[in-house]
């Protein structure tokens, strides 16, 4: 089974990636960012309590986000892998998706770590913002939610390097060079069964 985790500050196009990803390893893309904000959009009551969080640039609690995870991967059994995008967000979180994977017999074997320099990121944000009209993309909440990124998920990566098991990638260049620099970081994990400590 190959499971997949990728990360990046907000803007570096981890969602765009995860997609691609998907489709070309045939495993299914989960975006607690997505499955959140459908709550948001169906206005229920998770919904309700969620839209206060991501209007002010803050994390979804842990408890809400990992049992939205864990209906979704007991909801899919007999699939080849996932690649969870925006998940996890907190080394709290990381801990607890270990101990789940490990329960479903199923570990995590990568995790993507995508690069970008945050001026371009707070452009891209700022660009997105026009386009789609999102709450959480205003330039206040922008500055928010990079802040809480460097504080709560950047911690991630010495996580999971002490793992062994992060791939960074640098993701400054266009979608498809990006794209081609995961590929070759998941195809040495497929050939080796281990990832190799380098940068992309």
């Amino acid at each position: 089974m190959l499971n997949l985790v990728i990360f990046g500050p907000p803007g570096s196009g981890k969602g765009t990636q995860s997609a691609k990803i998907a489709e070309k390893y045939r495993i299914t893309h989960l975006s607690t960012g997505d499955l959140l904000r459908q709550e948001v959009e169906h206005d229920t009551p998770l919904g309700k309590e969620i839209r206060k969080y991501i209007d002010k640039g803050l994390l979804v609690p842990d408890e809400i986000v990992l049992r939205e995870i864990k209906q979704q991967i007991n909801g899919q059994e007999g699939i080849p892998g996932f690649i969870f995008d925006g998940f996890p967000r907190t080394i709290n979180q990381a801990e607890a998706f270990d101990r789940m994977l490990d329960q479903n017999d199923t570990p995590l074997c990568l995790v993507i770590s995508v690069e970008v320099e945050e001026e371009e990121l707070f452009n891209r944000l700022m660009g997105r913002s026009e386009d789609s009209g999102r709450s959480d993309d205003s330039d206040e909440i922008i500055k928010r939610r990079l802040k809480v990124y460097k504080e709560q998920t950047f911690p991630l990566i010495s996580y999971y390097k002490a793992q062994g098991k992060i791939a960074t990638i640098k993701g400054m260049d266009p979608v498809e060079q990006v794209f081609g620099k995961i590929c070759h970081a998941i195809d040495t994990y497929l050939c080796s069964r281990k990832v190799l400590p380098v940068v992309y």
